[in-house]
């Protein structure tokens, strides 16, 4: 599938400004993804994962400020210290950045950015409710700056 594919099947579930786009090469899901960060007209960012395979949406996250927004604290047990030493004992390398994400189902999780000695990064998603480590991908590419997010040296 193209890019225009994942595009289009995202311009129908979410409507916005697309802030930034990414492309994941290794998922738990088993194929690449393109990721596409949209703001809306409230104000909030959402994250829509489209398989590269299928041109199918299979993932929709709303992103919020901070662990202590509301949606994220009622249900998080788990603090971002915690989650980024289960993260980085995965893969060892410098943490540089970390979002509050909500999925679907309203549950609160961790993404954490890590770059390691060989310059990949990883996206490494764990549970703010249990500090289990549900998702890893690796960024091949990115287009785009969510507000606020400085380039990463290469």
């Amino acid at each position: 599938m193209r890019l225009a594919d994942c595009l289009g099947a995202v311009a129908e579930i979410k409507t916005g400004q697309y802030v930034k786009v990414e492309f994941l090469s290794v998922t738990q899901r088993g194929g690449p993804t393109y990721e596409f960060e949209v703001l809306d007209a409230q104000g909030r960012e959402w994250e829509l994962m489209c398989s590269a395979l299928t041109g199918r949406v299979y993932e929709i996250e709303q992103e919020v400020e901070s662990p202590a927004d509301p949606l994220f604290r009622q249900r998080m047990k788990i603090t971002g210290a915690q989650a980024r030493r289960s993260a980085l004992r995965l893969y060892p390398g410098k943490l540089i950045a970390i979002e509050y994400e909500i999925e679907s189902n309203g549950d609160p999780t961790y993404e954490l950015d890590i770059v390691d000695a060989g310059r990949h990064q990883f996206k490494i998603e764990v549970s703010a409710i249990t500090g289990e480590v549900i998702e890893v991908h690796v960024e091949d590419w990115e287009i785009g700056m969510e507000p606020g997010e400085r380039p990463r040296a290469n």
